[in-house]
């Protein structure tokens, strides 16, 4: 079932993804909002803000993304680091004295800030990340660059390179189905970096990527073994069983405690899983969506596991 999805299926997803007329029609169904809500707290602060308490409640830590990418124009850049600062604001109450860990973080993607502007887009994107990086070091709160697709990986790891001068504590993603990773990933965990290690959410070609889900698995693990053996902080970002049992494994193999490395999740995924591994004294971060441009993150979430996408198919049938 698995192998035939990722050919078949998780393309169209991801194409589905990109279709302005779908993307209406999704957001006009309310039974699409109601199945959103599974993966998406909500729209506003206070909903993504309400979620937090309850994760922090069981004692999971968050990070935070306020949706959005592919900006057009400067002021919608704007806007959303108005939106982080809005957000990071509303964290500083909540903020934990802790020395070596933030269970508060916020995560941000480079194309939601200006990357993509035709003009100055680097520079751009450069600056509302620092603005937002200054913001989050002031309320004690901790930031991570996402990753998009691969067409922006140089220029956002040059990005965080620049921004780790100043904040070390910034962490980045890498995507392990990226035939570039393994590489990327010796670097920054040779730097001390935390890095949050993926499998990858978009559709890229076989030229750049690893297509087999196999494939893609095995690489995430050399990629996993990298981050354990050097001096950073790894971030193991799956619901992968297998992924999860070779984490505990490694790091035990490594010497590392529970914490020095930590698991992280979706928001409504596997809830019981991220429970379990927190009550058993490790480090989980669920990672906590929300705003009004939910619909190509849902997309993804439907395009990476078929058990997914029958829980939405489900859920429509049976209204």
């Amino acid at each position: 079932m698995s192998g035939l999805f990722n050919r078949v299926a998780r393309p169209a997803i991801l194409a589905a993804g990109r279709s302005n007329r779908l993307q209406h029609n999704m957001q006009r169904l309310p039974i699409a909002r109601d199945v959103v809500g599974r993966f998406v707290p909500g729209e506003t602060t206070d909903d993504a803000l309400a979620a937090v308490g309850v994760l922090r409640d069981s004692k999971r830590m968050v990070s935070i993304d306020y949706l959005g990418e592919d900006v057009t124009d400067a002021d919608a850049a704007e806007a959303t680091v108005q939106a982080y600062l809005h957000l990071l604001d509303a964290l500083g109450a909540r903020a934990e004295n802790a020395a070596t860990i933030r269970p508060l973080e916020v995560s941000l993607k480079l194309s939601a800030l200006g990357q993509a502007l035709p003009k100055d887009g680097d520079k751009i994107a450069f600056e509302n990340a620092h603005t937002i990086c200054q913001r989050a070091q002031q309320v004690g709160a901790w930031v991570t660059i996402d990753a998009e697709d691969h067409t922006t990986t140089d220029s956002t790891l040059a990005t965080v390179r620049e921004l780790r001068t100043e904040f070390d504590w910034l962490g980045t993603v890498l995507q392990a189905y990226l035939k570039r990773s393994e590489v990327d990933c010796a670097e920054f965990a040779a730097a001390g970096a935390r890095i949050r290690l993926c499998k990858g959410a978009y559709d890229e070609p076989a030229s750049v990527a690893y297509r087999d889900a196999g494939e893609v698995t095995e690489s995430y693990l050399r990629c996993l073994r990298t981050l354990m053996a050097g001096a950073g902080y790894p971030m193991v970002a799956s619901h992968d069983p297998v992924v999860i049992t070779a984490a505990g494994e490694m790091a035990r193999e490594f010497g590392r405690g529970a914490d020095r490395f930590e698991y992280q999740m979706l928001y409504g995924i596997r809830d019981d899983e991220q429970r379990r591994l927190a009550v058993a004294g490790n480090r989980v971060r669920v990672y906590v969506p929300f705003g009004t441009q939910w619909y190509g993150y849902f997309v993804r979430r439907l395009a990476e596991r078929p058990a997914n996408l029958i829980f939405f198919l489900r859920a429509l049938t049976h209204r």
